[in-house]
């Protein structure tokens, strides 16, 4: 769904505030990374070659909703935490996500041709600067967290650094993305694993989930929440998370390509677990209302000032693409 697009006279006023909210985070996000993705060399590196900056800068630009770096201005704007930090923690989250969508593409991975209705990387120039365009986008993100212009404080720096790196790597999104691949039965014969619920709750909060709660959990660390505010955060971040996946589960199996802006029905024929595969697509629907109550229900202590975000919630749940 994009905000900018959307027939806004049928929306409520709570929706139409979150669409406003959502599509400026997303343009001010374009604008840091167009800035941060300058062909200029920085002090310390020796050159930023033509075609690995145009590859980043084509996997990074120029489409999506943002919706992480969203999440992360908005939960920053509950502790009155300067915009420009928030965009800086946004803009770094956004690479991470970005290089892990390069990532995933890859033929060695999902093999996907198109994302968000444009070729994949690795389609548009080649496997090798894919894979260096992704390297790129990460290892940039860590720079982005390093700079006093996220925080003056090197403390705060740090915390943002260690929790990104941990919701991305091996007991996150990484660690995720593994469980997955095993699940599908890589490195058995190709037989899909059955798994219990449990089991996948854990693989999807770990390789969707976790990025999404640093997303929100980000905002605390740059407003120096206190140690309820942060679980509030985590929680809502936890819920957010799970229905993000649920909804994208629900988009594979039943959206359509020309919307979603990418191949849809690859999970079944690759035999992935999923929440709609347990509980089938009525009860996955069921499970989604549930998530956005229990994410309201942790946003509860900050009041008013949380309505967009309870209002991002459900526009997770209702995406149609």
């Amino acid at each position: 769904m994009d905000g900018a697009k959307a027939d806004k006279t049928t929306m409520s006023s709570s929706q139409n505030a979150f669409l406003q909210h959502l599509d400026a985070a997303a343009k001010e996000i374009e604008s840091v990374l167009e800035k941060l993705l300058s062909t200029a060399p920085l002090e310390g590196e020796l050159s930023r070659p033509a075609r690995l900056i145009e590859a980043m800068r084509y996997s990074s630009l120029g489409g999506g909703k943002r919706f992480r770096p969203f999440l992360v201005v908005e939960s920053a704007a509950l502790f009155e935490v300067p915009r420009s930090r928030a965009l800086m923690a946004g803009a770094a989250l956004e690479c991470v996500h970005c290089y892990s969508l390069v990532h995933d593409d890859l033929p060695a991975m999902d093999n996907d041709d198109l994302r968000r209705g444009q070729p994949t990387a690795h389609k548009a120039f080649d496997e090798a600067t894919a894979i260096l365009a992704g390297d790129g986008l990460l290892t940039l993100a860590f720079d982005i967290l390093s700079r006093t212009e996220a925080h003056p404080d090197a403390a705060i720096r740090i915390d943002l650094v260690s929790s990104l790196a941990r919701a991305a790597g091996l007991g996150g999104m990484v660690g995720g993305q593994m469980l997955d691949l095993e699940a599908e039965g890589r490195f058995a014969g190709n037989v899909p694993l059955k798994l219990d619920e449990n089991s996948i709750l854990t693989l999807q909060a770990m390789k969707t989930g976790a990025l999404l709660r640093f997303a929100c959990t980000a905002g605390g660390i740059l407003g120096s929440a206190n140690a309820a505010q942060r679980k509030a955060l985590e929680r809502y971040g936890s819920a957010v998370g799970k229905a993000f996946q649920i909804a994208d589960d629900l988009l594979d199996l039943e959206g359509d390509p020309a919307l979603v802006g990418k191949q849809t029905g690859k999970d079944a024929v690759a035999g992935k677990a999923t929440i709609v595969g347990i509980l089938g697509a009525p009860g996955a629907r069921a499970r989604l209302k549930e998530l956005v109550a229990e994410a309201e229900d942790a946003l509860a202590p900050f009041g008013k000032s949380a309505e967009i975000l309870i209002e991002g919630a459900r526009f997770v749940a209702e995406r149609h693409m």
